[in-house]
């Protein structure tokens, strides 16, 4: 099972007035992590050489506990279903002050052809 790890530093512009981090950002970082994700799978970039593009059906996340600032959480993020067309990501994020697991998310996606937008199916490097 292919596997990526990340930190994340909380920034300021990323809580609210009581110091949590706001739940949108935890969007922002499966992002980021989805995209360190493809770089070790199959880049954006070869994938739209090829004339498809990653698109991302569904986003869930559990939020757990809160994170304050300033605090770094330790993401990391797993192939966790792939099907003929369909994958699914997991993901998991740590707080380091507090050790605890501060959210639990899932992301599903496919890949589309660039002329017809419907799904194609799932490159070989995510099957892996």
């Amino acid at each position: 099972m292919r596997e990526i790890t990340h930190s994340f530093k909380v920034m300021t512009y990323e809580i609210d007035f009581a110091g949590v981090v706001s739940n949108i950002v935890y969007v922002r970082w499966l992002e980021d992590l989805r995209n360190l994700f493809a770089e070790e799978a199959l880049s954006l970039g070869d994938a739209l050489k090829r004339g498809h593009d990653p698109a991302l059906a569904r986003t869930e996340v559990d939020y757990l506990a809160p994170v304050r600032y300033p605090d770094t959480v330790d993401a990391r993020m797993w192939m966790d279903e792939a099907g003929r067309a369909r994958w699914v990501l997991g993901a998991e994020f740590v707080s380091r002050a507090s050790g605890q697991l501060t959210a639990r998310a899932k992301q599903t996606g496919l890949f589309v052809s660039l002329q017809t937008l419907r799904p194609v199916p799932l490159p070989e490097e995510y099957r892996q």
